[in-house]
């Protein structure tokens, strides 16, 4: 199996520990309107969100993990399939209503040079190649899957034939049975890791901007939207999760991992805040590239690994009290993570 827990620890060393280095330049466009500062003020709305965003985070990548003490949540059963569209619901629309936009107007600020910035539209260009490379690698590793799996099962056949060989039937096949099922599975591990992958990006980035705001104004509004945006994205990337049947060890490094994800960031953003300038070239850069790509993978995997697999099951289609409850959750999901853009 191709395994993508190095790109991950290699994802989490650059936007824990190098992405707060290259912010931390001077600023050539200062505020144009500064807000309302306290900083012991904000200090406890920055406490409070470390301990309410990592506990609906834990709680919401569990729920549908801990399908076997929970039998209600099993993916086999119709719940599942609403609880998911609505959790795939919040994240397109994460991608579309909040990362998306927060990447244009980073990658526009009129604190960047016209030349190149202004004159090509790097957000949608760099949503566009995360897209098509989150595809090309879903796409390889399902090829992968099934080589391997057409390959061990010709072995096996070959074992089969050479032990007990009868001409009784003509008729009979030794062509090799692929394993389609053991495909599907490794294939849902690939799509697990990867949506964990854009969720991290945008996760650290949102962490460290808020940590780094002393503006209670500010920060008061983010902490209840987080605390539902975390949760149901949890939910999302549990479901995956579940599905993928990862075993015990690899299943709690990404629960942790996605669970401290945006509350480390925030204490990174705590740490840096006398030095951390959101509108120096550098921070816009840096950040506007990671949200476009962030956008791009999850719109790709909540569209076509999340909603198209889901929706187009036989089980869903087949029952339509299930295809339209799976609908309206869908809709729902994404009009209530929508509403948040008004706060956060």
């Amino acid at each position: 199996m191709i395994k993508f827990t190095t790109l991950l620890h290699f994802t989490f060393l650059f936007v824990f520990i190098f992405l707060p280095n290259l912010v931390l330049s001077e600023c050539t466009c200062d505020h144009e309107e500064e807000e309302e500062k306290n900083k012991t003020k904000a200090l406890r709305y920055k406490i409070a969100a470390i301990a309410s965003i990592l506990a609906a985070g834990a709680i919401g990548v569990c729920l549908p993990i801990l399908g076997k003490t929970i039998p209600a949540l099993r993916p086999e059963k119709n719940i599942f399939f609403i609880i998911k569209a609505f959790a795939a619901g919040v994240i397109l629309s994460t991608g579309f209503i909040h990362v998306l936009p927060d990447a244009f107007e980073r990658l526009t600020s009129p604190c960047l040079n016209e030349n190149p910035w202004g004159k090509f539209p790097f957000t949608g260009f760099v949503a566009m190649v995360a897209a098509i490379g989150t595809l090309m690698i879903d796409a390889s590793a399902t090829a992968y899957f099934s080589k391997s799996s057409f390959a061990k099962a010709q072995s096996e056949n070959r074992v089969e034939e050479a032990s007990v060989h009868t001409h009784a039937t003509h008729g009979h096949s030794h062509g090799p049975v692929v394993n389609s099922v053991e495909t599907e599975l490794l294939r849902q591990r690939v799509v697990a890791q990867v949506l964990e992958l854009g969720i991290v990006v945008h996760s650290v980035i949102i962490g460290v901007s808020l940590g780094a705001s002393e503006s209670p104004k500010t920060i008061r509004p983010l902490v209840a939207a987080l605390t539902f945006h975390q949760f149901f994205e949890g939910m999302g990337l549990g479901g995956c999760i579940a599905q993928a049947k990862i075993q015990g060890r690899g299943k709690a490094i990404m629960a942790l991992f996605f669970s401290l994800t945006t509350p480390v960031g925030i204490a990174i953003g705590i740490g840096i805040t006398n030095f951390y300038n959101e509108n120096s070239p550098k921070a816009l850069i840096i950040e506007g590239i990671l949200n476009a790509a962030s956008a791009g993978i999850l719109i790709y995997m909540s569209l076509v690994d999340l909603l198209a697999a889901d929706f187009m099951n036989p089980k869903l289609q087949s029952n339509t009290k299930l295809y339209v409850a799976a609908n309206a959750s869908l809709l729902l999901g994404a009009g209530c993570m929508s509403l948040l853009a008004k706060w956060a």
